[in-house]
């Protein structure tokens, strides 16, 4: 209550301006089962948790901070931690699950009327944890840290409409997607002429939209040639699938700048670990919809291109892993060349 009054420290502290954080506390409270306790107010409850994955903190420092035993830290993070898997049950979907309505973002006129069925992007992204030395193996990723695999999809409003955590590091990025096409009645199946934009380490197939291989893709690699904009049909049309795709890209970012946890999740279980990183996600979107103002979403608001620095160094051409051509089909290979075909027309 201390930092109340001071909004900006209380920003710096709990990842949230503080009307951001009543709203919250206040949703958890009559909706999702906060309590307080003789001892330990909800609103305490909740501040401890987000101080804890903010910045991240040890439950030994929020044993000092707060001045509460370790026993109370533990248990009044995993109430939060519940509270917030529930929340992740209604907020990560779609606003339109039918997809209807075009986004205003398609509607612009680099992207107007070629990519007009896009209805969002899907991306992997590998969140370092810390796990067991048996099985360190199975949880190295690519880039040569233990993590988990997290797949999301994205709207064009940088909200996350459905994850799935818990994967190993080493696990494809198309394996977990084939995956939770096949157990998870959440997932939100593109409609018929709708697709998703995926990167190349997903295959061009109906509702999955992939850029061309062999070509420039990815929007630092386009900066890096200076003043030499994107040439011929197959670069035009990358550059604008990367500039819409890119959108999930900076969600995960602003998740990880924000909730710093996700920088090393510590030494849970994988199914609590699983839970911290949905939480997490779970907390981008409630901020995003509150329509409050939070100086990172508004740098995101501000710049469609801007991508915050703790996931510019992820952002690389060997990010995918490899996919066989033959996984491609040819519906989803002719819409594609026919977009191609009409950026380049626009470009002349």
């Amino acid at each position: 209550m201390e930092c109340y009054g001071r909004p900006r420290y209380f920003y710096k502290m709990f990842r949230m301006g503080n009307d951001v954080f009543m709203a919250l506390h206040d949703l958890l409270v009559s909706a999702y089962g906060l309590t307080s306790t003789t001892n330990v107010s909800s609103i305490e409850s909740l501040a401890m948790f987000l101080w804890i994955v903010g910045g991240p903190q040890s439950f030994a420092q929020a044993e000092n901070r707060f001045v509460r035993s370790l026993w109370t830290v533990h248990t009044k993070f995993k109430e939060v931690l519940l509270c917030l898997r529930k929340l992740a049950k209604d907020n990560i979907k779609p606003r339109d699950p039918t997809f209807r309505h075009e986004h205003e973002k398609i509607k612009e006129e680099r992207f107007w009327p070629h990519f007009k069925g896009a209805i969002g992007a899907i991306d992997g992204s590998h969140v370092p944890v810390s796990v067991p030395a048996d099985d360190a193996v199975n949880h190295r990723c690519r880039h040569g840290f233990t993590s988990q695999n997290v797949l999301a999809v994205c709207d064009f409003d940088m909200r996350f409409t459905f994850v799935v955590a818990g994967w190993p590091g080493c696990a494809h990025d198309t394996r977990v997607l084939n995956h939770a096409l096949a157990h998870f009645p959440s997932f939100p199946i593109p409609p018929k002429g709708k697709y998703y934009l995926v990167d190349s380490g997903y295959p061009n197939r109906t509702g999955y939209l992939a850029p061309f291989k062999g070509s420039t893709y990815h929007l630092p690699e386009f900066r890096l040639r200076r003043h030499r904009p994107p040439e011929g049909k197959y670069e035009l049309f990358n550059f604008s699938h990367s500039s819409l795709r890119n959108v999930v890209e900076r969600a995960f970012g602003v998740l990880k700048q924000k909730w710093r946890i996700l920088k090393g999740v510590p030494s849970f279980s994988p199914r609590t670990q699983k839970h911290i990183i949905i939480a997490c996600m779970a907390l981008h979107n409630f901020i995003h919809d509150s329509k409050l103002s939070d100086k990172v979403f508004d740098k995101c608001d501000a710049d469609d291109e801007y991508v915050p620095p703790v996931l510019r160094k992820e952002v690389a051409p060997t990010q995918a892993d490899p996919v066989e051509e033959e996984e491609n089909e040819d519906s989803m290979n002719n819409i594609r060349s026919r977009i191609a075909d009409a950026c380049l027309a626009m470009a002349r």
